[in-house]
């Protein structure tokens, strides 16, 4: 499988999955016609899509949702909490929704949706399974449950939320009530949770790890991988890729093998 971060950040996210003859985009967060952009420079024409995962309905994960789906008459797969509160501007044509644990196949790929705690009306992680392997991804989350572990075991590549530094958040200059927001158990994992996740989830077919929705206010990408390379160098199991997601630009493609 191929996986791409075609966006990833506080003002966008959207993620593209590959398989043999599938594919998946998770989250559309920008706009549609940026969307449409960002899918042209990795070369997939976004009528080829298979269908559209939603990980929640906050708007940096559906701000394009509605136009892109319509236009493109795509299925658009949404958990039935957050189908109930999408604005009328992100609805989609097409409306499948789904709950947490049972197993959703899209051509040949099968992926399943976990609960994971965000202030949203309902967060969901994802796990993607086909023949060469399996994708896991959890962003926007506040913390690691033990589910989230199971569900993301022996990944060949994951998608893990690496959005704030600690001291940077606690010094920066966000109000206080919204620095207790992002750091708590419904906000997002700083970079000291995310690899602290990876720590457990390290196996010896892990090859590729996304670091995901970084703070361009309370992060650094240095930072942040960092914080994963000193986890990733006490072990001796796997050394995969480590990548970091940015919000301008796709990043490169990961190959699951």
């Amino acid at each position: 499988m191929n996986t791409c971060l075609l966006a990833s950040g506080s003002k966008g996210n959207s993620l593209l999955v590959c398989s043999g003859r599938t594919r998946l985009l998770i989250d559309a967060g920008l706009s549609a016609r940026e969307l449409c952009r960002r899918l042209a420079l990795v070369q997939v024409a976004p009528e080829t899509l298979d269908a559209v995962f939603v990980t929640h309905e906050h708007i940096d994960h559906v701000r394009g949702l509605g136009v892109l789906s319509r236009r493109h008459n795509l299925p658009v797969y949404l958990h039935h909490d957050a189908a109930a509160v999408l604005a009328d501007n992100q609805r989609p044509g097409r409306v499948i929704e789904f709950e947490t644990g049972s197993g959703i196949y899209v051509g040949d790929l099968m992926v399943k949706a976990f609960p994971v705690t965000h202030d949203a009306q309902a967060t969901v992680g994802f796990s993607i399974t086909g023949t060469s392997g399996k994708v896991g991804i959890a962003t926007d989350l506040g913390m690691s449950t033990r589910l989230v572990a199971e569900e993301l075991c022996r990944c060949q590549t994951l998608v893990l939320e690496s959005n704030h530094d600690e001291a940077m958040l606690r010094d920066g200059p966000y109000p206080w009530p919204l620095k207790q927001r992002i750091k708590g158990n419904h906000g997002h994992l700083s970079n000291r949770d995310s690899a602290e996740l990876l720590e457990t989830l390290c196996w010896e077919g892990l090859e590729t790890v996304f670091l995901a929705h970084l703070s361009e206010t309370n992060n650094h990408p240095g930072l942040a991988r960092t914080t994963a390379e000193q986890v990733l160098s006490r072990q001796s199991r796997c050394r995969p890729r480590l990548l970091i997601g940015r919000q301008d630009q796709p990043t490169s493609v990961s190959v699951a093998n």
